[in-house]
């Protein structure tokens, strides 16, 4: 039995040696981590359990069958991070640049399988130079039977992918699907063609970085949720967003112990500028409606006209969309209307609550926006509220204006709470452009045009520049003062707690893709 034990041990250590010490060196130089550092900061201590070590390759052909590294490039199994269960695959560039083939592909695949079985959220920790060629259409099929699952576990359980070194061609797929996208400025980057192949077929001349790194698809592209100064920012950043959802869609979030206190924040009362034009800071709103330092931002450097992130209200978690006046006024456009959908998507069908606070003049005027779609991605946001059966909660805080105020989660639209603070102002349009169309003719055939359009512009501010029609309406539930906006929260998503909707039998929608 010792020299059992022996053997054993000796292929652990070599398992665990991934591909030597001279490539591991190679990783550190270009500041990464290798595979199981990775996995050494995200799972709690001696939690990680490890799946499929000694999987090797079976292939022949082109000289492989002399070269087999225990794991085959891919590390899998699971542990508990915070204490939870996760799964996670941590691709390990140091054995054959992490690239695919079919024994890495059926590890990561027997991986999600458990997540899928046991609800609980899925890791892909990737870096990877993509599919091994000398293994040629097996890779192929392994990364379909990765999208595959993908798919099906999407909206059961929590899927987060973490782009630690090279992510390209159809490797980018399997991330592009799961929830949350995170990558590491300067050792990350992801296209679906390289930069030879761009200059081959267009003659651009560009580098990795400009093409797929980090902060390209964190503020150009939107395809990166978040973009991270080094690993372990990326690893703690994965953890926090862990932190706000719960294991799977039949669970709740996880909460935290809240006792409650004098819950008026006397700051909003003067946080609206006296002149409607004048922008501010829709995140001092959030700062002060939240639990203190609670509010994590998704999507920061993207269509920062919308603010989206998870917090917390009185110790549970709720996700945010806001108007940010302070970015092109707030107005919604192809890219915001997007992320915030995609947004809300994600919190419906994990059980988060939706805040919605809305400043919004409208949709961004313009042949650019309309030639791209403004139309059909101005829909995507609208369907996405629409169909959300998660407890609805609205504060208008100033403009709500147009098509757009419907589209923010409207009471039309199935929000359950609308509330509008004293500055609200819900109206077709702005009392200027209105007063141009209604008093056209009146003003140009006045005596002095310009003063009779500032007394009509007047007159149209009083009648529509304020919440007061809407609630007689029953469109806004309360006026309330923008002190009590915390409190009144609190009650609401209370109130709210065992709320049930059913959206009509069918098969799925058809969202304005």
């Amino acid at each position: 039995m010792d020299k059992k034990i022996e053997i054993l041990n000796k292929k652990i250590a070599e398992a665990q040696l991934g591909g030597g010490e001279k490539r591991i060196e190679a990783q550190h130089k270009k500041n990464k981590l290798t595979a199981r550092e990775r996995l050494h900061f995200l799972m709690d201590e001696g939690s990680f359990q490890e799946i499929g070590m000694f999987v090797t390759h079976r292939s022949n052909d082109f000289g492989l069958e002399k070269e087999k590294y225990l794991g085959d490039g891919v590390i899998t199994g699971y542990g508990t991070i915070n204490g939870r269960l996760a799964y996670v695959f941590a691709q390990d560039f140091t054995v054959f640049g992490g690239s695919l083939a079919e024994a890495h592909a059926e590890k990561i695949c027997r991986i999600m399988d458990l997540a899928m079985k046991n609800g609980a959220p899925l890791i892909g920790l990737n870096d990877s130079g993509g599919a091994r060629i000398q293994e040629g259409v097996v890779s192929l099929g392994g990364y379909a039977d990765i999208f595959y699952r993908n798919t099906l576990a999407s909206g059961v359980i929590p899927q987060i992918s973490a782009i630690m070194g090279p992510c390209a061609g159809g490797a980018v797929y399997s991330p592009a699907i799961t929830d949350f996208i995170l990558m590491v400025e300067n050792t990350s980057y992801m296209f679906v063609t390289g930069p030879n192949v761009v200059k081959t077929v267009t003659h651009e001349e560009v580098t990795s970085e400009e093409l797929g790194g980090a902060s390209v698809h964190s503020a150009k592209s939107g395809v990166a949720h978040f973009s991270c100064a080094n690993g372990l920012e990326c690893i703690n950043n994965i953890k926090k967003i862990l932190s706000y959802i719960p294991q799977n869609c039949e669970e709740d979030a996880p909460a935290l112990p809240y006792e409650s206190s004098n819950e008026k924040r006397p700051a909003l009362n003067t946080i609206i500028p006296d002149n409607p034009n004048q922008p501010y800071d829709i995140r001092d709103v959030i700062g002060e409606v939240a639990d203190g330092d609670s509010f994590f931002e998704v999507h920061k450097n993207f269509a920062e006209n919308i603010v989206v992130g998870f917090a917390r209200l009185a110790g549970k978690s709720i996700g945010i969309v806001a108007n940010q006046p302070a970015f092109l006024a707030g107005v919604l456009d192809i890219h915001s209307s997007a992320k915030a959908a995609r947004f809300v998507r994600f919190c419906d069908a994990f059980n988060v609550p939706l805040l919605v606070f809305e400043d919004v003049p409208g949709f961004l005027p313009g042949t650019d926006q309309e030639w791209n779609a403004i139309i059909t991605n101005g829909a995507k946001l609208l369907y996405a509220f629409c169909e959300a059966t998660v407890p609805r909660i609205t504060v208008i805080t100033r403009k709500a204006y147009g098509g757009a105020y419907d589209v923010m989660n409207s009471k039309h639209i199935g929000a359950d709470m609308n509330y509008a603070w004293p500055t609200a102002e819900i109206a077709v349009m702005g009392a200027k452009g209105a007063t141009e169309i209604i008093f056209k003719k009146e003003i140009s055939e006045a005596k002095n045009p310009e003063v009779r359009l500032k007394e009509k512009e007047q007159e149209y501010n009083e009648l529509f520049a304020n919440p007061y029609r809407a609630a007689e309406r029953g469109y806004v539930d309360e006026i309330i003062e923008p002190q009590a906006t915390r409190e009144k929260l609190i009650t609401a998503f209370k109130m709210l707690e065992n709320k049930v909707d059913q959206l009509p039998r069918k098969k799925h929608g058809n969202i304005p893709l």
